[in-house]
C-alpha cells in the first residue's frame, strides 16, 4: 500500500545517509526495518496474519524507540547526554561533577 511505500523510501533515504557516518547499529536496524517493511507489505498483499501481526508488534517497537531517541537528543524530561555526580563535602557543600 501506499503509506508503507513511502515508509520505505524514506528508510532508504536514512540509510543512504548513515552510511555517510560511522552509524552501524542504525544501519543494521534500518536494515532490519526495511526487511520487516517488506514481509508487512507481503503479508497485507496475500492477507498472511501472522506477517501482519508482526509487521503491528515491529512498528510499535520502531515507533516506541524512535520517540526515546527524539527525546534523548531533545533533552527531554528526565533524559540527559551529560550524567552529574554529586559530591558531599564534609562541610555541608554540595559540588556538581561532570
Amino acid at each position: 500500500s501506499w503509506p508503507q511505500l513511502q515508509e520505505l523510501v524514506s528508510v532508504l533515504e536514512r540509510q543512504i545517509f548513515d552510511f555517510l557516518g560511522y552509524q552501524w547499529a542504525p544501519i543494521l536496524a534500518n536494515f532490519i526495518h526495511i526487511i520487516v517493511v517488506i514481509l508487512g507489505l507481503f503479508g497485507t498483499i496475500q492477507y498472511r496474519p501472522r506477517y501482519i501481526t508482526g509487521y503491528a508488534v515491529w512498528l510499535i517497537l520502531w515507533v516506541t524507540w524512535n520517540v526515546f531517541v527524539i527525546c534523548f537528543y531533545l533533552e527531554a524530561g528526565d533524559l540527559s547526554k551529560v550524567i552529574y555526580h554529586q559530591i558531599h563535602l564534609s562541610l555541608g557543600y554540595c559540588v556538581n561533577v561532570l
